[in-house]
């Protein structure tokens, strides 16, 4: 058996594999993995090379000049539980209602998981509200691809890049509609299952969790609830998350889709920055780089849309690469001890100190 650990993740390699040789795991760090279980079965295709949008370094799509759109959902429920305006659900909901099979994320609470998924009618598609902090396993969704349906993918930018290649190199683009968020990177499943058992001690059989909920606005949304009920505390789940603490390794080294960079036709996101910093409901901030996404957009009738130009629907948004902390392994291994986040939080807090004091006196002599 052979553990990769250097890629995003994605998955599309154990979908294409016609040897069913790769698996996609969980590795040491917390992310998923391929993993190759039988070398000698390897029939050299290239396949799984073809479709890999880590290794890739060509670019394939011919895109229309990006537009920009400050969007929501006309229904007030939809963009309350969403956790910026509800477009993302509004275009899916659209999509199915014209023969469009959905991929999507739902969060599983018996495994502990998000997960991609096939959604073919509204109440299907209902467990897609709402954005997920975590890794999502893509197999289960990603595999029900075929060449005779249509369907609407939604997932991170370097996940919708290799499915694009894959039905690029399939020639059924066509039938194929994509949208990506902008991400700000994804964090290590170690963090998230401390955090789990931390918030839920008493051991409640969790049916639903709900990350960024609006309990108390738009831009204070850092809660985390369960089961629709009192919401818990999501600040030190967020201050790992925001603080770039304990990403995939390939979002540090090799993001190659931050701004505006983008192989989907719609990319979605908080419109965060000073125009809508009084709206409290949520907004959503969205890009087409497509014809196929524009004529989307512009027979939605659930929405309100209102154009807006590139910088104000970025602003806000990473645009740049980050950097992997220098506590990066020390911080995966410690999230396996019995010390709370709080307590490992405080711990990083003093590592960064003690290393400004020591670039500080390094400058000094």
């Amino acid at each position: 058996m052979i553990v990769l650990y250097n890629c995003y993740g994605c998955g599309v390699c154990a979908i294409v594999c016609p040897a069913k040789i790769i698996k996609i795991k969980l590795n040491v760090a917390g992310f998923y993995v391929p993993v190759i279980l039988d070398k000698k079965k390897c029939i050299r295709c290239g396949l799984c090379k073809s479709v890999c949008s880590f290794i890739a370094e060509n670019k394939q799509k011919k895109l229309i000049k990006p537009k920009g759109y400050a969007t929501w959902s006309n229904n007030k429920a939809i963009r309350m539980q969403s956790s910026s305006g509800g477009t993302g659900f509004e275009i899916a909901k659209y999509l199915l209602e014209r023969g469009y099979k959905v991929i999507c994320v739902r969060y599983n609470p018996i495994k502990g998981r998000a997960e991609h998924y096939l959604a073919g009618t509204v109440d299907e598609l209902m467990p897609s509200m709402g954005s997920k902090y975590i890794p999502s396993y893509t197999l289960e969704g990603f595999s029900k691809i075929n060449k005779n349906d249509k369907f609407f993918i939604i997932g991170t930018p370097c996940q919708i890049d290799s499915i694009y290649r894959f039905i690029h190199k399939s020639g059924i683009e066509d039938n194929f509609i994509l949208m990506d968020f902008f991400c700000h990177g994804v964090p290590s499943m170690l963090l998230w299952k401390k955090y789990l058992k931390e918030i839920n001690r008493e051991n409640r059989k969790i049916i639903s969790i709900s990350w960024r909920n609006k309990h108390s606005g738009w831009h204070n949304s850092f809660v985390v609830a369960i089961n629709g009920e009192i919401p818990v505390n999501g600040a030190i789940f967020f201050k790992f998350f925001l603080g770039n603490m304990c990403f995939n390794k390939s979002c540090y080294s090799s993001c190659k889709y931050k701004g505006i960079d983008s192989y989907a036709d719609i990319r979605i996101g908080d419109l965060w920055g000073i125009k809508y910093s009084s709206n409290e409901d949520g907004v959503t901030g969205l890009v087409t780089f497509t014809e196929k996404g524009e004529n989307v957009l512009k027979n939605i009738k659930s929405c309100s849309i209102i154009n807006e130009n590139i910088d104000t629907i970025t602003e806000g948004q990473q645009k740049e690469m980050i950097n992997e902390p220098y506590y990066y392994s020390l911080l995966n291994k410690l999230f396996r001890t019995p010390f709370s986040l709080a307590m490992l939080y405080r711990l990083v807090q003093l590592l960064q100190i003690g290393k400004l004091i020591r670039n500080k006196l390094k400058k000094g002599k």
